[in-house]
């Protein structure tokens, strides 16, 4: 009987704003995210090193004001979003007994570091989680392309990619379609070519360039944090050597 693969050294988490809402429209609804942070502490019992990027939807979308904002205000509104965002997280995080800290790409002292790199390694290699918020810093970027940079530079082995009510990569829009056919494997440049609702593709080509592997999943699942830490195929693989796979139901 072969053995079981060990768990990941180190991950990149992105976890989308929306998720943080609920069921509601907008805001953070906090029993979810004390359930992610039960979650991320079950993973993290597995002895994986995990760093998290946080959206910002559930407050605030760029992209939506664009008709009635310049892009890069917008844009500098959503990184504040993101950092409400990773401070509510973070919150719960130590309520549950994990050691956390937060980084932002925006300078904001009073409330979290400044994002550096050494430093970040440094938490990650205490056994601290590490929340990055503010994006990448610079407008015109999504979090999803701050996820694929993040993930990089701390050398992460994969990137969990947390959709919010989503179980993996589908051919078409689940909630719209009920027939959608969920995908087990996918490459990038499938993904590229299918115009799958991944990521976007910024981020989606940092990731293929750099052979980083990414995993879809819904986090909010029981136990799927802690299964995609362990390396268990839930949801949809992305990578460059796996080929295409439609999940059996």
């Amino acid at each position: 009987m072969p053995m079981a693969e060990a768990p990941y050294r180190r991950v990149l988490l992105k976890l989308s704003g929306e998720a943080l809402q609920g069921e509601g429209q907008f805001g953070i609804d906090f029993g979810v995210v004390r359930q992610l942070a039960h979650a991320i502490k079950e993973a993290m019992a597995l002895g994986v090193e995990m760093a998290i990027v946080v959206g910002g939807g559930n407050f605030f979308r760029g992209s939506a004001y664009m008709a009635v904002m310049e892009r890069a205000t917008a844009d500098y509104a959503g990184m504040l979003a993101t950092i409400i965002n990773g401070l509510a997280l973070q919150d719960a995080l130590e309520k549950s007994g994990l050691v956390t800290r937060t980084q932002t790409a925006i300078p904001v002292q009073a409330v979290a570091e400044p994002y550096i790199l050494r430093r970040a390694i440094r938490h990650l290699e205490k056994g601290r989680v590490v929340i990055f918020a503010a994006g990448t810093g610079n407008p015109f970027f999504t979090t999803d392309t701050a996820a694929a940079l993040r993930a990089l530079e701390i050398g992460a082995e994969i990137l969990l990619l947390g959709k919010n009510k989503v179980d993996g990569v589908y051919d078409a829009d689940p909630r719209k379609v009920p027939s959608a056919q969920r995908f087990d494997q996918l490459t990038y440049m499938e993904v590229l070519n299918r115009r799958l609702e991944v990521m976007d593709s910024t981020a989606l080509s940092l990731c293929m360039e750099h052979e980083l592997p990414i995993r879809v999943f819904d986090p909010l699942t029981p136990g799927s944090i802690q299964r995609a830490v362990a390396r268990e195929h839930i949801g949809t693989l992305v990578s460059d050597k796996q080929p295409t796979r439609v999940a059996t139901r």
